[in-house]
């Protein structure tokens, strides 16, 4: 690819949002932070001005902007923002990364009754865009930092060259990217979450990640 997607990173203010776009953005990727308030938006893609090429706008104008939109909203508000970009995101990849932690019991793992947001996800945007889940086991202070996460990022998705383009996206931010399978196996990660949030209380670590072991070494 000659030039680099321009992605959208969709609740790009929060913690993970903000440390993904970081790396992208250091790679070399265009990106668009988005936020249901432009200015706030704006204001941490000033903050990344020096790292890249980084705006800030909207949500929907945000994902108009972009080939590539990468979810990283509250679980509580997942469903309503993909109805919102829907319009948006017709013939893209839409990368959700989002978990269902329901609080206070984060450390808990609840499917909820919809089962996988990203599941739900492509159930609410049918065949006008390609839905992968990766990312939900990513600690966000390393990326907050400069730093790629020290982990393996699982992809999923049920078309195979949506998943190879996310696990590129992948080696930018973590150790690598490794392929899942299908998008129904994504609750394996998401529900992943609560465990490792679990034992960084125990073990008083900011990032316990995850590796999959028996691969070849990524170079």
């Amino acid at each position: 690819m000659s030039q680099r997607p321009t992605i959208a990173v969709i609740g790009g203010t929060g913690n993970l949002g903000l440390g993904l776009a970081r790396l992208w953005a250091h790679a070399g990727y265009p990106i668009v932070i988005g936020s249901r308030s432009k200015d706030k938006a704006c204001a941490a893609a000033q903050e990344l001005a020096a790292v890249g090429s980084v705006a800030g706008d909207e949500n929907c104008r945000a994902a108009r902007a972009a080939d590539i939109v990468v979810l990283s909203v509250p679980f509580a508000n997942h469903d309503a923002i993909v109805c919102d970009l829907k319009p948006h995101v017709v013939g893209k990849i839409v990368v959700d990364a989002v978990v269902p932690l329901v609080p206070p019991r984060v450390s808990v793992v609840q499917v909820p009754p919809a089962g996988s947001p990203s599941v739900a996800a492509q159930r609410i945007l049918g065949p006008v865009a390609k839905v992968v889940a990766a990312f939900h086991n990513v600690g966000a202070k390393k990326l907050q930092d400069g730093e790629r996460a020290d982990c393996d990022v699982l992809v999923f998705g049920d078309d195979p060259d949506a998943r190879a383009l996310v696990i590129e996206l992948a080696t930018a931010v973590a150790t690598r990217g490794v392929d899942g399978g299908v998008l129904a196996n994504s609750i394996a990660a998401e529900a992943m979450t609560s465990v490792l949030i679990a034992i960084n209380r125990q073990y008083k670590v900011p990032g316990a990640g995850i590796r999959i072991t028996g691969l070849a070494e990524s170079s």
